[in-house]
């Protein structure tokens, strides 16, 4: 696809290099059936120097479990016009999503898959900054159903994904205790 980069199993020092002369890039995406990626936080702050970083539309960084908030944040802080994030299934947590809300105002949606040391807290402060935002995928974090709740009065629109997470988690509090 163009204006489209697939990283994958390229060493960094490559990646890096390609990245800072291009300057037509729209999205980054990490193939998400190659697990054993190497991208690290290194290789993130490398890439946010890039001319084309502030172009990016779309970013998935998905599964990358070398990564977490301090290439996260030092990507992101460069990204200010970013709407789609797909940061699922790394070992972020707040610290990005507070940079997320500060960088990118035009935010629509974010993939926190997995994002199991996410709290309510930072969640809270990604939705009131960004007043775009349209969904939110939260599958396998671990969020109290009020932090939900919480998301929803600030965004009564807000699509929270996996769909029926609110419906199931109200079911499931009014079953009776044994």
């Amino acid at each position: 696809m163009e204006g489209e980069a697939e990283i994958d199993r390229l060493p960094i020092d490559l990646l890096a290099h390609i990245f800072g002369l291009i300057t037509s890039f729209t999205h980054l995406a990490h193939s998400r059936s190659r697990w054993g990626c190497q991208i690290t936080d290194n290789g993130l702050y490398r890439m946010s120097f890039a001319k084309c970083i502030s172009n990016l539309t779309s970013i998935s960084l998905w599964g990358l479990t070398g990564i977490t908030d301090k290439g996260v944040v030092q990507l992101i802080s460069r990204a200010s016009s970013l709407q789609h994030l797909n940061i699922g299934g790394t070992f972020i947590t707040d610290e990005s999503l507070y940079a997320i809300a500060n960088s990118c105002p035009q935010l629509k949606s974010i993939v926190l898959w997995s994002c199991r040391q996410v709290t309510g807290n930072g969640l809270l402060f990604l939705v009131n900054k960004c007043g775009r935002l349209e969904s939110i995928n939260v599958w396998g974090t671990r969020l109290p159903l009020d932090c939900f709740i919480g998301l929803l009065t600030i965004s009564p629109a807000l699509q929270i994904k996996p769909e029926g997470l609110l419906l199931n988690a109200g079911v499931a509090s009014m079953l009776p205790v044994a």
